[in-house]
C-alpha cells in the first residue's frame, strides 16, 4: 500500500512543477537521486539550472513550509546538484530555489529564488 505522505509529496511536486512551467521554467527532472540525496525538481530558467526544493503544509501547526529547509538539507541539494552538473555540463550557472505550498484552506505558493547558502544559514 502506498505511503500517503509520499503520495501527497509527489502530488505537491507536480503542482509546483506546473506552477514553475507557467512562469517559463523548463522542467528537466523530477525526484533526481544521487548518493548525496534527492532533488525534488531540476529546471532550466534562462541560462541557469535551478535545483528546487518543494515543501508543503496542510496546517500551520509546524510553521511555514520553507522553514523546514535546513542548512543540512541545502548541503545535500548542493552536493546532489554538483553531481548532476558533473554528469551534464559542469560550467553551467546554477542556483537553488524553494517552492513552499500551503493549503490553509486556500492554496498559497511562495517561490523563493536564489537561496543564499554562502554562510550556511538562509
Amino acid at each position: 500500500m502506498p505511503d500517503s505522505r509520499k503520495l501527497f509529496g509527489t502530488s505537491v511536486e507536480k503542482f509546483a512543477a506546473e506552477h514553475l512551467a507557467k512562469k517559463g521554467f523548463q522542467i528537466i527532472e523530477h525526484q533526481y537521486k544521487s548518493v548525496f540525496g534527492e532533488i525534488d525538481l531540476i529546471c532550466r530558467d534562462g541560462d541557469e539550472i535551478v535545483f528546487v526544493e518543494v515543501k508543503a503544509r496542510q496546517s500551520s501547526k509546524y510553521g511555514y513550509p520553507e522553514e523546514s529547509v535546513t542548512p543540512k538539507k541545502l548541503r545535500h541539494i548542493v552536493r546532489s546538484g554538483l553531481a548532476y552538473l558533473r554528469s551534464k555540463n559542469p560550467n553551467t550557472k546554477w542556483r537553488i530555489d524553494v517552492v513552499a505550498v500551503e493549503f490553509l484552506p486556500e492554496v498559497s505558493i511562495t517561490h523563493l529564488q536564489a537561496i543564499d547558502i554562502s554562510d550556511g544559514v538562509w
